[in-house]
């Protein structure tokens, strides 16, 4: 086998991970590491996670002098610095590929991972949120992305904060203890307290509400993981989530229509790309605008390195087979 070799990479806050690929598709190595985002992680933690999944990723055909037949590579990076290309570049040459990764965002990633159309715009909705508009899959315009403390509205973190200061709240203007209990009729309030509280039930609604905002505080990302309890809540018919779930969709479609000119809109991160309340009423909101969804970002990013070696007719048929989910 000696087909050239296409790398593609996909650092982002929680993971990073490596897709290789020959230039018909056919992925031949992939590997999954700890964070890659430089600038939530530091450089030096982010270039070897990366490494570490490129060295997984290329174990199969290392054997076979995989690193020398590389001919392209693209990293997409959350929290991209300038400092990274060139320590990436290191990176490739200690096994054996000549050059370097390109990098860019992460945004633009996410939105060849939905679509093969150059031109079109991306909805982001995961722990952050964000859109962007795409013109020859280059970044054209961004709205929100602002970070979890004063943006990301609509985001996975957005809709957690939103569910836990609703229950503490109603805690705080006295509900009684016993919703936090199964069937009390406020599914949120008991599934909310159930994740901060487990077994523990403090002995007046103020005691449970100022423990789940201690926790919180301790932990702010602990909001983010409410998200899915809020969609399950929603589901159960319960009212406040279902009002949760109504602003994030509001808010994620606004944020759309800052940026969106024409074109698919994909959409990107575990709030939009699973089947739930979010998802079916931002695509209720859009009715009209083609929908796609995000598959492989690591696949997305091998085959825009590839794209550059293909023709056109040729490159956007195989779009397909490289993002598919692995």
């Amino acid at each position: 086998m000696t087909e050239s070799l296409v790398v593609g990479v996909d650092a982002g806050a929680t993971s990073s991970r490596v897709a290789v690929h020959t230039l018909d598709g056919t992925r031949v190595g992939y590997a999954r590491a700890g964070a890659g985002n430089p600038s939530a992680h530091g450089l030096d933690k982010a270039v070897a996670a990366i490494g570490n999944a490129l060295e997984s990723a290329l174990k199969s055909v290392l054997p076979t002098g995989g690193g020398a037949r590389v001919v392209a590579s693209l990293a997409g990076v959350a929290g991209l610095v300038q400092e990274m290309e060139p320590e990436l570049a290191k990176l490739w040459s200690r096994h054996g590929i000549a050059e370097g990764p390109r990098c860019m965002g992460d945004l633009a990633i996410a939105y060849a991972a939905g679509s093969a159309e150059p031109d079109g715009s991306l909805l982001l909705s995961g722990t952050g949120a964000a859109a962007a508009r795409l013109s020859g899959f280059e970044l054209d315009a961004v709205a929100d992305a602002m970070g979890w403390l004063l943006g990301d509205e609509g985001s996975g973190f957005w809709i957690g904060r939103q569910a836990a200061k609703a229950v503490i709240e109603a805690l705080d203007r006295g509900l009684p203890v016993a919703s936090l209990l199964p069937g009390s009729g406020h599914e949120l309030v008991r599934l909310v307290g159930e994740r901060f509280l487990g077994e523990e039930r403090p002995d007046t609604p103020r005691a449970a509400a100022s423990r789940i905002v201690r926790l919180a505080q301790a932990d702010h990302m602990r909001l983010a993981a409410l998200a899915p309890l809020v969609s399950q809540a929603a589901e159960a018919g319960d009212p406040v989530a279902a009002g949760i779930v109504r602003e994030a969709a509001d808010h994620l479609v606004a944020t759309l229509r800052r940026v969106h000119v024409s074109g698919p809109v994909v959409f990107a991160g575990s709030v939009l790309t699973n089947d739930g309340p979010v998802r079916r009423a931002v695509v209720e909101l859009l009715a009209g605008e083609r929908v796609a969804t995000a598959g492989d970002a690591a696949g997305a990013a091998a085959w825009l390195a590839a794209r550059d070696l293909l023709r056109n007719a040729d490159a956007s048929p195989l779009h397909a087979a490289f993002t598919a989910a692995s």
